[in-house]
């Protein structure tokens, strides 16, 4: 029996963790607990998607005060994790993605001499001052196991000197995106419209950079596109704090949505403007054109290969990538080897052949 603990914090390792946890129910070799820091804990960044995408409750949640500094947040996270990871002890701990959660996860399982796995391995957008940068780089370098989503991941690590037991997999949010493609809402927007996700801190945090943002949505208005904002808690305290909401007026503003409706209205857009790292994914598996408000992306396969346009919050730079789709859109062919729905099926047959 192979004692595996599964550790997902934030939205975005909830969908990725999902199809690992539906492949690794069909072999009885394996023996897995669902940990859940907390790091996300309202019902529509967090519980809505345990139902959603048919992921079992977790075993355990460490119900975190999240209203603590990243420092605080990590230290609690980790010493919750070694009390359970003693009772417990499993033979691996398995991480994915890139936010504090994996970070605490992975020195925690470090220094208690237990193996770690990480989904998502190798991505690097060599800006360290973003968090997850950081993150990214000090997991790979504990992992046991790596398990790459683009081969950007397998160069990145090779330059870092990791190259024993590196997996390129494929990318288990595509998995969770064609598993659930037919359980889509319909949507009844009649007109063009762009789904927009502004949540980073240099994007939001200053009021003139969130101004700046303003004015590029405006922009993206003019060009004929309706905005539908479902907005992120950090982006809403802030516009409140700056007093903007009058800003808003002209755009259709939602709350935080499931992951179904809002990978419906995704799909049904034609435009995406966001800072996020995962719906630079998902767009360019579905094909849509999608404007990234940072100068530099871990995800340069959606450039290369994909839909993904890398603008930084430039406005004019917005507006060059705007023509561009209109003129040019057509001609995008998206296909990326590996994303194909199968990822989990082949991280499970890897974990299959793990030493007990």
């Amino acid at each position: 029996m192979i004692k595996i603990c599964l550790i997902v914090g934030a939205r975005p390792n909830f969908m990725k963790i999902s199809p690992i946890i539906k492949e690794l129910k069909k072999h009885s070799v394996f023996d897995y607990r669902l940990i859940h820091t907390g790091q996300h804990y309202d019902k529509n960044m967090s519980s809505i998607f345990f139902e959603e995408l048919n992921i079992p409750f977790p075993d355990i949640n460490l119900n975190i005060d999240t209203k603590q500094t990243q420092i605080k947040v990590i230290s609690e996270i980790m010493v919750k994790l070694e009390k359970y990871f003693l009772e417990y002890f499993p033979d691996y701990v398995l991480v994915v993605g890139d936010v504090n959660s994996t970070l605490a996860a992975g020195i925690t399982a470090s220094k208690m001499g237990i193996k770690l796995i990480h989904v998502e391995a190798g991505l690097r957008s060599f800006n360290n001052s973003m968090p997850e940068e950081i993150n990214r780089i000090i997991v790979d370098k504990l992992s046991d196991i790596l398990l790459v989503s683009e081969p950007s991941g397998i160069e990145n690590l090779k330059k870092e000197n990791i190259t024993e037991n590196v997996y390129l997999v494929g990318n288990t949010m595509i998995d969770s995106l064609v598993n659930n493609l037919d359980k889509l809402k319909a949507i009844s927007y009649k007109t063009s419209y762009c789904v927009v996700t502004i949540h980073r801190p240099s994007n939001v945090d200053n009021k003139d950079d969130l101004l700046n943002i303003l004015s590029i949505l405006d922009l993206v208005k003019q060009k004929g596109y309706n905005i539908i904002w479902p907005i992120h808690p950090r982006t809403k305290n802030k516009i409140n704090q700056f007093d903007l909401t009058k800003r808003l007026q002209n755009y259709i503003i939602k709350d935080p949505l499931g992951y179904l409706e809002f990978i419906s209205i995704v799909k049904h857009s034609n435009l995406v403007v966001t800072d996020s790292g995962g719906i630079q994914e998902e767009t360019t598996y579905l094909n849509i054109p999608c404007i990234t408000l940072r100068y530099d992306t871990e995800r340069p396969i959606t450039v290369s290969k994909g839909t993904n346009f890398l603008t930084g919050p430039n406005k004019e730079s917005v507006n060059l990538a705007l023509n561009k789709i209109k003129n040019k859109f057509d001609k995008f062919n998206s296909d990326i080897e590996y994303w194909d729905g199968n990822t989990a099926k082949r991280i499970v047959n890897i974990l299959k052949g793990l030493d007990r």
